[in-house]
């Protein structure tokens, strides 16, 4: 099946890419990997649906995610909008730090380049600001690397909007990635800054990290809302009573929640919600087409906003 999601312009910097896309994290998470052939049906129906932004980073399975996102997508390249994000260093064990540094942006992206297969990535963005390096300094690197045609957009996660001013100072910026979900609304927040330097937003875990998309156990469902999202225990309930009124899946509901922030802030916003099995994306895609009623919205606010962001 074939089928064309619309698109948006994500920032000004001419790089347009559909309403939602596809977040590959999991897809090599120790615990519930995907084997390479199901991980490949996944991407590649993803690309069937009009779902082309395909998601990852270097840390992800610690290079493992871009090499597999790569196989992917090699027969179909000029269809996918690559995105990938660097800037975590691995230490002994678990540790990690982070890394920002001008040396360090050029051999980041050779290496994803390699892995991924590609002579160039789409979006590529700084995973979160090192704190010992000057902002200056990395975005700089970056814009370096578009003007060599090996990126051609940038992008940053996890700042502030002082911090998006300063990048998009030294070179335009075009998207923002953050978690934003029903159950995380800090980025709301900073938004306002996206909106006047018309940078777009890619949320990534849109369904709560999977919480408010469950089908399991009622109140298991609500015992790990609680733990995750404090304040916020009675959201599956409403969204369980939403989606039965609807006749949808409760997640269907909450990434259309996403969407719908879009609209309110007028900005481009495409999610990248994750998923590992082919009836779960087809869900997540339909998704972006449901509209919610002012009475729905209402409901679910009444639920979202109490609590700690």
């Amino acid at each position: 099946m074939r089928t064309t999601l619309p698109t948006t312009p994500m920032g000004s910097t001419g790089l347009r890419v559909p309403v939602q896309g596809l977040g590959c994290m999991r897809m090599t998470e120790p615990a519930t990997s995907t084997g390479p052939s199901e991980a490949a049906a996944v991407i590649n129906h993803a690309l069937d649906l009009g779902a082309t932004m395909i998601d990852t980073s270097d840390m992800y399975g610690r290079g493992r995610n871009e090499e597999m996102v790569g196989r992917a997508v090699r027969h179909r390249r000029d269809e996918a909008v690559l995105c990938t994000r660097f800037g975590v260093v691995f230490g002994p064990g678990d540790s990690w730090s982070m890394r920002g540094d001008a040396p360090f942006v050029r051999s980041s992206c050779e290496a994803s380049l390699k892995r991924l297969g590609t002579d160039v990535i789409d979006l590529y963005y700084l995973a979160r600001p090192q704190v010992n390096v000057p902002l200056e300094e990395t975005i700089g690197a970056m814009a370096d690397l578009v003007a060599e045609g090996k990126v051609r957009h940038i992008g940053l996660s996890e700042v502030s909007g002082e911090e998006l001013r300063r990048a998009h100072a030294v070179h335009p910026v075009s998207a923002v990635q953050s978690e934003w979900s029903l159950g995380a609304r800090r980025i709301e927040a900073m938004v306002p800054v996206c909106a006047e330097l018309g940078v777009g937003v890619v949320p990534f875990s849109p369904n709560g990290r999977g919480l408010l998309s469950a089908r399991g156990d009622r109140s298991a469902q609500i015992a790990r809302v609680a733990r995750t999202f404090p304040g916020r225990e009675d959201l599956p309930g409403v969204l369980r009573d939403i989606a039965a009124e609807r006749g949808v899946r409760p997640g269907q509901i909450a990434l259309a929640w996403v969407h719908h922030r879009a609209r309110v802030w007028g900005i481009p916003v495409t999610p990248i919600p994750g998923t590992r099995r082919l009836d779960h994306l087809e869900e997540n895609v339909a998704a972006a087409g449901i509209a919610l009623a002012d009475g729905e919205l209402a409901r679910l606010d009444a639920v979202s906003l109490d609590g700690s962001p």
